[in-house]
């Protein structure tokens, strides 16, 4: 399939679960989908389309949490990149890592750093906060205050 079939199709099929398409470049389209509609989308694009995941990105943007899943279809040198929001304070959306392996780690990852809870992931135990790190605590989110008087956070800047 070409690049411009691949986008009209995934428009026509998903037509009721696509918010928005942004049409970046020739080499990267966005497109933003409801919450509820990540893994159908994801199965298709993974599996029918044959498209590799390459990473996942999270960020929090005031009155929501925002998921970038990146994919890229080899064959036509194109980077498709899902997004959700998911409104505050119900940060919560199906894991894809019982489908997709190599989500595994990144979603743990945003798990800990934004304190989105990925239902049904297999194992989201800590993977870079020491074990002594408050609960509730997430230091990526915008409202994060410091919580240890003793921490120097300063990353070598004077």
């Amino acid at each position: 399939m070409t690049r411009d079939e691949i986008l009209k199709d995934l428009k026509n099929r998903f037509k009721d679960d696509i918010i928005e398409v942004v049409d970046r470049s020739a080499k990267r389209v966005y497109v933003e989908i409801k919450p509820e509609s990540l893994k159908k989308v994801v199965l298709f694009i993974f599996k029918d389309l044959g498209a590799r995941f390459n990473i996942a990105s999270g960020m929090d943007d005031r009155d929501h949490m925002e998921i970038l899943y990146h994919f890229i279809l080899e064959e036509i040198n194109l980077l498709v990149s899902l997004r959700v929001k998911l409104k505050k304070p119900n940060l919560e959306i199906e894991s894809l890592a019982p489908t997709i392996e190599a989500v595994n780690w990144i979603e743990r990852e945003i798990n800990e750093m934004l304190g989105i809870n990925f239902i049904g992931h297999p194992d989201l135990r800590r993977l870079l906060l020491p074990e002594n790190w408050p609960q509730g605590v997430y230091p990526l989110r915008r409202d994060y205050k410091e919580w240890d008087p003793t921490a120097i956070r300063d990353r070598g800047v004077s």
